[in-house]
């Protein structure tokens, strides 16, 4: 498998101490983006969609990670 690099564009929050994060993994973003059908249909004109899955591989074969950069305020 090849590496994933998802770029979170300018965010920048800030966790304080006791603060957790969660990682969602999604195949769409509606409405913020275009609808994603997850078929073939056209994006525009389509109307069947379809339930999409996403499997994330941990172990040492795969070894997933997420990078957080500290930037020192």
């Amino acid at each position: 498998m090849s590496p994933f690099t998802i770029d979170l564009w300018a965010t920048r929050p800030v966790f304080l101490p006791g603060h957790r994060i969660r990682v969602e993994i999604s195949s769409t973003n509606f409405p913020r983006f275009d609808r994603n059908l997850t078929t073939s249909e056209d994006q525009a004109t389509g109307t069947r969609g379809q339930t999409a899955r996403q499997t994330i591989l941990h172990d040492q074969r795969y070894p997933s990670h997420i990078v957080l950069p500290v930037i020192p305020r």
